[in-house]
C-alpha cells in the first residue's frame, strides 16, 4: 500500500516533525510538504516532496502553505493518505481515504490567552485578525473531508470535540528508547522548544537568574514568516551568564545533551502533548514542567515536578532536583517505555487498516 504523509512545514524542528518522520519511516511512506529546511537536522534519509518554499512573511507563510496543500493533486499516486498540522488537511478533498494526526489546535483561531500577536503593529494585527475569520470558516469546511482523527493526547481530544464538534481517537507519540541512554547529571539543565512566545522561555530565563548556580541551556529555533521572529530575538538579548542559547541542533547532538543534562524544564503554556519530557526520561533525566496540557498525561511524582508557571516555584523544583537528580533514574527509564515507538506503531497500523475498511465500497 503506497502512503502519503502531508505536513506543513519543516522550518523548524519540533515535536510535530519528529513524529511524522517516525510515522513516515514505519509506513514506508513518502512525506509531501513545503518548506524542509529541517529535514537533514532530524533525518535525512526519509523521501521528501516538496511543494514549494512558502512566504517568509507572517501570515502570508500560512496562507501560501494552505494554497500550496489545497490545489496539488497526487490521489492517483497513493492509497491512502495522511495530514498532519494546520494547513496540510486543506488537501483533504482531492485525497481521500484519509486520516488527520492532530498536533494543535491553532491558538490564535480557537484558543484564548497565548501571545501570538508579540510585537506586531496594530495594522499588522487587525491584518491577521480578518484572515483569521476568512480561515476559520474554510478550515472548518476542510475538516468535513477528513474520515478520521487522531488526536495527540486526551487534551488536544477535548479541542477537537469542543470546536469541531468531532470525535477522535488517540495515538500518542512515540520514542524510541534504544536511542537515548544516561552518561552522567552534568552541571547544567536542558530547555528544548521552538523559540516561540507560548512556549514562555523568558520565564525559564527569569528563573536562572534567581540561581546563577545551575546553568541552562536551550535547544531550538525559529523561522522567518512565523509569529516568533520578533520574541525570539528580544529574549536572546542580555541573557544571564549562566543561560545559553545553542539554536537548532542535529539529532545526535541533541540526544547527547539529554544523556549529559541533570533535567529538563518546559514552561510552555498549555502544551498539547511535549515529547520533550519522553526523550529526557529515556535518557534517565527528571523533568519540571508547569502543570497544564498534555504534559499532565506525562509527568508523574516519580519522574518530576507539575507546577503553577510561577518563578518562585520553578526555582523551588529546579534545587530540590538538583540536589540528587539521580533518584529519579529508574522510575524515568520505567515510565518512558509506556511511550515505546512499538506501540505507536501497533496502533497507526490499526487505525489505517480501520480506516480502509470503513471507507472501502460495500
Amino acid at each position: 500500500m503506497r502512503i502519503a504523509i502531508f505536513h506543513d512545514y519543516f522550518s523548524t524542528i519540533g515535536g510535530g516533525e519528529k513524529v511524522i518522520i517516525t510515522m513516515a519511516k514505519i509506513l514506508d511512506a513518502d512525506i509531501i510538504t513545503t518548506d524542509v529546511d529541517a529535514i537533514s537536522k532530524i533525518d535525512a534519509s526519509v523521501h521528501v516532496i516538496s511543494l514549494g518554499k512558502t512566504m517568509k512573511i507572517q501570515p502570508l507563510k500560512q496562507v501560501s502553505a494552505l494554497i500550496k496543500f489545497y490545489f496539488c493533486d497526487f490521489s492517483n499516486k497513493y492509497d491512502f493518505f495522511i495530514f498532519s498540522g494546520n494547513w496540510a488537511h486543506f488537501a483533504a478533498k482531492r485525497h481521500r481515504p484519509n486520516m488527520w494526526y492532530c498536533h494543535i489546535i491553532i491558538p490564535l483561531l480557537y484558543d484564548q490567552g497565548i501571545q501570538f500577536y508579540y510585537g506586531k503593529s496594530t495594522l499588522k494585527i487587525k491584518f491577521i485578525k480578518i484572515l483569521s475569520k476568512l480561515y476559520k470558516k474554510i478550515d472548518l469546511k476542510s475538516i468535513s473531508y477528513i474520515d478520521n482523527i487522531i488526536a495527540n493526547s486526551r487534551y488536544i481530544q477535548d479541542k477537537i470535540k469542543f470546536y469541531y464538534q468531532h470525535d477522535s481517537d488517540i495515538i500518542y507519540p512515540s520514542i524510541k528508547l534504544t536511542k537515548y541512554s544516561c552518561h552522567e547529571y552534568g552541571d547544567f539543565w536542558l530547555s528544548v522548544n521552538r523559540i516561540y512566545p507560548e512556549k514562555r522561555i523568558e520565564l525559564q530565563i527569569e528563573c536562572f537568574k534567581e540561581i546563577p548556580e545551575e546553568k541552562l541551556v536551550i535547544v531550538g529555533g525559529f523561522t522567518d514568516g512565523d509569529h516568533s521572529y520578533t520574541y525570539a530575538k528580544k529574549i536572546m538579548k542580555n541573557l544571564p551568564v549562566n543561560v545559553k542559547f545553542l539554536g537548532q541542533i542535529s539529532e545526535s547532538e541533541l540526544i547527547d545533551l539529554y544523556a549529559r543534562c541533570k533535567g529538563l524544564i518546559c514552561t510552555s503554556f498549555n502544551e498539547p502533548f511535549g515529547i520533550t519530557p519522553l526523550e529526557a526520561m529515556a535518557s534517565g533525566k527528571p523533568v519540571v514542567a508547569v502543570d497544564s496540557g498534555g504534559f499532565q498525561e506525562t509527568i508523574t511524582p516519580e519522574t518530576g515536578f507539575l507546577i503553577p508557571p510561577e518563578k518562585e516555584r520553578i526555582v523551588d523544583a529546579v534545587r530540590k532536583i538538583s540536589k540528587n537528580p539521580a533518584v529519579y533514574h529508574d522510575a524515568c527509564i520505567l515510565h518512558a517505555q509506556k511511550f515505546d515507538i512499538s506501540i505507536f506503531k501497533e496502533k497507526i497500523f490499526s487505525k489505517i487498516k480501520k480506516n480502509i475498511i470503513n471507507n472501502s465500497p460495500q
